[in-house]
């Protein structure tokens, strides 16, 4: 199974967008093994979000990733309508929508149907994101290919991530309270949230993907 994360920009931020693939431990695949990064980009400034949808159908309709592959979008600010544009897509895979939040604790919201072109609707906290990706690293259970096309500025994005406290008390975590972007380590932490989560139904023959 291949999980994409897709987190959606705005006019000056990119959208970005992570595949990783479920490795598992037995032919059975019953035993998860470990997560790989198998593609990480970036979308260009300016693209449409037409355009976008379109780049997503390009991706999950691949003849490696058809019929074996979920999405995974930020559905925070101005995800909802273009989660409505991809689920009109009928992209042919399940699509979850996480709005993320600062708050303590995730949830669902609400499901149009799972499986193929269901949407799922999601409540994520940052802090749940960016750890769960945190602890994936830190254990080794993610791999991360250096040939990759942007792992460079990946690495940049993980490097510059930090937590702060506003006046207020707020705490907020990421790069770009310092001037940085962190659209790919948000597509890559979306991807990784629903690699680690069940997958519903059987697991299909896994393929690399290179």
């Amino acid at each position: 199974m291949f999980c994409v994360g897709l987190d959606l920009g705005q006019r000056r931020d990119y959208t970005a967008i992570a595949i990783v693939e479920r490795r598992y431990k037995d032919d059975e695949q019953r035993t998860l093994h470990n997560l790989a990064l198998r593609r990480i980009e970036r979308v260009p400034l300016g693209t449409s979000y037409p355009q976008v949808v379109e780049r997503v159908r390009a991706i999950v309709q691949h003849p490696v990733l058809r019929g074996k592959c979920s999405l995974t979008v930020d559905a925070t600010g101005v995800g909802n309508p273009v989660v409505d544009m991809l689920g009109a897509a009928r992209l042919g895979c399940e699509i979850n929508a996480v709005t993320i939040t600062g708050a303590e604790r995730g949830q669902q919201n609400s499901n149009s149907g799972l499986g193929s072109g269901g949407i799922t609707r999601w409540s994520v906290p940052k802090r749940d994101l960016i750890a769960g990706l945190e602890v994936l690293l830190e254990r080794g259970e993610l791999r991360i290919a250096r040939r990759l096309k942007d792992v460079g500025s990946l690495i940049k994005e993980l490097m510059d991530m930090r937590s702060s406290t506003s006046a207020t008390g707020k705490i907020r975590i990421g790069a770009e309270a310092h001037g940085e972007h962190d659209d790919l380590v948000i597509a890559l932490a979306l991807a990784c949230w629903r690699a680690k989560r069940p997958v519903n139904g059987p697991v299909p023959g896994l393929r690399l993907w290179y």
